[in-house]
């Protein structure tokens, strides 16, 4: 059998680096880096097809450290692979270092932002599945450790690969029994580890994994396995492995050695040779990603006598725009017949991901897809996009371009009930930097900002509706990020009700009733809620006889438009006063007139909000 002589010095001059790298941080979990070096000697060394010059090539492998906190390791490999000199791990968890204290874009090598423990199985059966629908040969490698096997979206990612047959994903537990604060659930008990990655339609592998030998054979079953299942590599492992004072030991978890306990254990570690370097595979071909670029949808007409669901609208958009950009792929929850993506799903059954009932692996999973440059459309209820919502944080840390598309939002879907409105939604997209938000009003407006969307290079949120609205606007009207639509203007407006979705046509039906009193008010369709069109508010408070601005919301009072509006308007050199209308109370069922007058944001109410704003000689 083969001499691992020169692997086992391989996997010890990652253990030296791991070691080094974070007594220079001062910070960093050097034992979580130990336990896996072995494994990753192997898989690097002697299996991982990999172009270094170019870590977009399709035909490259994928590794995603699921196991974040471990980046040292992730950062040795690379080096030792040539991407970089070793000596450049010295400013790990410096300012402006390409090597964060857990990964993230900034290192070019990093598939996502990992950390938030749980999320990279979803990671890489996204990109796996990929491979499988593109018919690309790359496999994707996963590294978990065993804390975060107690996290159910593992479970849910577990349940997507095989239930899509990602015989490509390779998932590596490293079991190493230690966690933060103790012992993991199970401990070294790998057969209770075995037992649920098989019932979950896993094949597995267990082995000890600071055998060399072993690792190889797993490693080598895994390079030429197939058959349509994914396949687990179950590895025990030792915290610490290959420091005698660590090994195994409590109390050490994100914990550097200092300088003379790191002279200790590089001693231990005896002479390494630095110049050893990993022999990477090279992919048989070279291609790279190119996104598309959809454009304008055309072929639709909507009868300004109808009225249409934008949720509907929306999923035949979609349609089209999957034929105009190959690069778009939809993943939905298990209600494509409520958000409409049905329509995609009818046509592009090939670029359409069922996901089912598992929204933290849909979201991990859009971020995979987004890696290789894929359009991923992330579609379900509004409401149930929170419970995503630390995966969509993730995503976008890793500078993600996925769209997200929520529709059920407000009080307004009706008789569902307060479990199945999405409120607080925009808040939630809100927090997040340069995100677009989206809220057409109408078919038109849903058809041209739905391309928009597509064609946006970053996250978008788009707010679709259940009820049915009347056609606003013509065929020439144009939209765009951060703009708005005057509907209602005069020279004699006394002030502004901004609105946005459902309650712009409340805004327009109390205008049209003020207007029959002699009050004249303007009415502001944001259909751009972040970013909010900052100009046209400012000239509407600077037009109008007084500086008030109505904001009109079917979302919650606190996130929401109003305070995007507030925001933009607090600059203004003239003193502004905002009433925010809002949902200030949880809902319940009903129609969708009396739940709109419930949450005080109907028609009568806005009338009522101006009479009180407004003293009485200014009706005049």
């Amino acid at each position: 059998m083969e001499n691992y002589a020169e692997l086992k010095e391989k996997a010890d001059l990652i253990r030296k680096w791991c070691l080094t790298a974070t007594t220079a941080a001062g910070s960093g979990h050097p034992t979580s880096c130990l336990s896996a070096a072995d494994l990753m000697a192997v898989l690097f060394d002697r299996y991982f097809r990999y172009d270094i010059k170019n870590p977009l090539n399709l035909y490259n492998d994928r590794f995603i450290l699921s196991k974040g906190h471990a980046a040292p390791l992730l950062y040795t490999l690379f080096g030792m692979a040539d991407a970089y000199p070793l000596e450049e791990l010295n400013t790990l968890r410096k300012f402006n270092s390409r090597f964060e204290g857990h990964p993230t874009p900034k290192f070019r090598y990093a598939e996502a932002a990992t950390g938030s423990l749980g999320q990279g199985l979803s990671v890489g059966a996204g990109l796996a599945l990929l491979a499988k629908r593109e018919s690309l040969p790359y496999k994707s490698y996963v590294l978990m450790g065993d804390g975060e096997l107690a996290e159910g979206q593992i479970w849910e990612a577990a349940n997507f690969a095989t239930c899509h047959r990602l015989d490509n994903l390779v998932a590596i537990a490293d079991i190493n029994r230690l966690a933060q604060s103790g012992e993991t659930m199970f401990g070294w008990d790998v057969e209770k580890y075995e037992q649920r990655f098989r019932a979950f339609g896993f094949e597995t592998i267990v082995i000890n994994g600071h055998d060399l030998k072993e690792a190889d054979l797993a490693f080598e079953q895994a390079f030429y396995h197939q058959g349509d299942r994914p396949l687990a590599i179950i590895a025990q492992t030792i915290k610490g492995k290959g420091i005698s004072f660590l090994e195994d030991k409590e109390g050490w978890h994100g914990k550097a050695l200092n300088e003379e306990e790191l002279q200790k254990a590089l001693k231990e570690l005896g002479e390494t040779d630095d110049s050893l370097r990993f022999n990477l595979k090279q992919p048989d071909l070279t291609r790279l990603p190119e996104q598309a670029v959809a454009g304008p949808v055309t072929g639709f007409s909507f009868e300004k006598d109808r009225e249409y669901a934008t949720r509907e609208v929306f999923g035949q958009v979609m349609a089209e725009l999957g034929h105009k950009n190959t690069d778009v792929y939809v993943l939905d929850a298990d209600v494509k017949n409520s958000t409409f993506t049905e329509d995609f799903f009818k046509t592009l059954p090939q670029r359409f991901v069922e996901c089912y009932i598992a929204e933290q692996n849909m979201v991990s999973a859009a971020a995979g897809l987004s890696r290789l440059k894929k359009i991923p459309v992330v579609a379900t209820f509004g409401s149930f996009l929170t419970r995503a919502a630390d995966q969509i944080r993730m995503a976008r840390v890793s500078e993600a371009n996925i769209k997200f598309v929520g529709s059920h939002v407000g009080v307004s879907i009706g008789e569902d009930g307060p479990s199945q409105m999405g409120l607080e939604d925009i808040a939630l997209f809100g927090t997040l930097p340069d995100t677009v938000i989206f809220q057409p009003a109408d078919a038109l407006s849903t058809m041209r900002l739905t391309a928009l969307m597509i064609d946006h290079q970053g996250f978008v949120y788009m707010r679709t509706l259940r009820p049915k609205t009347p056609v606003l606007y013509d065929d020439h009207e144009e939209f765009k990020v951060g703009g708005s639509k005057l509907l209602r203007q005069s020279e004699d407006d006394l002030l502004t009700i901004a609105a946005t979705g459902i309650t712009v046509f409340e805004a327009l039906k109390a205008a049209d009733r003020l207007n029959e009193e002699g009050i004249r008010v303007r009415v502001l369709d944001c259909y751009s809620v972040h970013p909010i069109d900052k100009d046209t508010l400012i000239k509407c408070i600077q037009e109008t006889r007084h500086a008030i601005l109505i904001t009109v919301e079917d979302h919650f009072a606190h996130g929401g438009m109003g305070d995007f509006a507030m925001a933009a308007l607090a600059a203004s050199d003239k003193g502004v006063y905002v009433k925010k209308m809002a949902v200030n109370r949880i809902s319940q069922s009903g129609k969708m007139d009396e739940l709109l007058e419930h949450a005080g944001i109907n028609a009568q109410a806005i009338v009522n909000e101006v009479r009180s704003l407004i003293p009485a000689p200014a009706f005049h």
